[in-house]
C-alpha cells in the first residue's frame, strides 16, 4: 500500500486497452500517467484524457516512468512488451494470454522470478459474483462430488472484426482471446490440468488461426472436461452474453 495512488502507464489503446483506460482513470486508488501506442488515434486519446502519450516504452522510460505498467497490446506482442516491463523493473498486469506460445510465456515468467518483478495476468472473471457463487456451491457440497464439467464458448464475430491483421494469424484465435478465459474458470473450480488432448479448425474462414476447437482436458481431481468454442456461431451459450459485464454483448438470461 501507498499514501499516494499508483501511477499506471497503459500499453496499447486498442478496444481492451480503452476499457482498462476507463478504469484507471475511475479509481481513486489509481493514476492514469500515459498512453503508449504509436497510432494516431491513441495520441488523440492521451490528449483527450490529459495524459502523457508515447509512441513506444522506450521513449516512455525517458521521461517520467510509473509505478506499473497494464499491457494490452496484440498477443502476439505481450511478450516483449512483458520482458520490458520487467528489465525497467516495472510490475505489469498484461492481458491475457501471457504469451501466444509456451516458449514465449516461459521466458518472460522466468524473467520476471529471477529479477523478483510481479506479474498478473488479466483473469478477471474469477472475482465476478457469479464465479464466485459457483465456487462457494462446490465448495460447500452443494454439487456432491464433480465428476465432469462442460464449457461451451460459441458466438459469431463479424467480418470487419478481422479488419486488423493481427486478429488474423495465429496466436489470436478464440482460443487465446476468449476460450482461455474459461479454461481459468475450469481451473479455478476444479483444480490444476494434467493433460489436454485437442483438435482445432480453420476451414470455415480460411484463415492461418483457428475458428473452431474441441478439447479434452483431465484434471488432477480426476474430473474430466470438455470444452468446445468457436468464433462463427451464433449461439446465447457463452460468457459474454450471459454474464452481462460487457456492455458491447447483448445479455440474455438463457442457461
Amino acid at each position: 500500500m501507498t499514501d499516494h495512488p499508483v501511477r499506471l502507464a497503459v500499453i496499447g489503446a486498442g478496444s481492451i486497452g480503452r476499457r482498462h483506460i476507463e478504469h484507471v482513470l475511475n479509481e481513486d486508488c489509481a493514476e492514469l500517467l500515459s498512453i503508449v501506442d504509436p497510432a494516431p488515434e491513441a495520441q488523440a486519446l492521451a490528449a483527450e484524457k490529459f495524459v502523457d502519450w508515447y509512441p513506444d516504452f522506450a521513449t516512455m522510460m525517458g521521461h517520467e516512468p510509473p509505478d506499473g505498467v497494464i499491457i494490452a497490446t496484440p498477443n502476439q506482442m505481450h511478450v516483449a512488451h512483458g520482458l520490458e516491463a520487467v528489465d525497467a523493473g516495472l510490475p505489469a498486469l498484461i492481458e491475457k494470454p501471457i504469451g501466444d506460445n509456451v516458449a514465449g510465456a516461459t521466458k518472460l515468467v522466468e524473467a520476471a522470478e529471477k529479477a523478483g518483478i510481479d506479474l498478473l495476468v488479466g483473469h478477471h472473471r474469477r472475482h465476478n459474483p457469479l464465479v464466485q457463487a459457483a465456487k462457494k456451491a462446490i465448495a460447500d457440497s452443494r454439487l456432491g462430488q464433480l465428476v465432469a464439467v462442460h464449457a461451451a464458448c460459441w458466438f459469431h464475430k463479424p467480418d470487419e472484426y478481422f479488419t486488423a491483421a493481427w486478429r488474423r494469424e495465429k496466436g489470436a484465435g478464440p482460443v487465446f482471446l476468449n476460450l482461455i478465459h474459461d479454461v481459468d474458470l475450469l481451473r479455478h473450480l476444479c483444480g490444476e490440468v494434467v493433460s489436454v488432448q485437442a483438435m482445432e479448425s480453420s476451414a470455415l474462414r480460411g484463415y492461418p488461426v483457428e475458428d473452431t476447437a474441441v478439447i479434452l482436458l483431465r484434471f488432477a481431481s480426476g474430473v474430466l472436461g470438455t470444452l468446445t468454442v468457436s468464433d462463427k456461431i451464433v449461439s446465447p451459450w457463452n460468457w459474454e452474453v450471459t454474464a452481462g459485464e460487457n456492455p458491447a454483448f447483448p445479455h440474455t438470461a438463457e442457461s
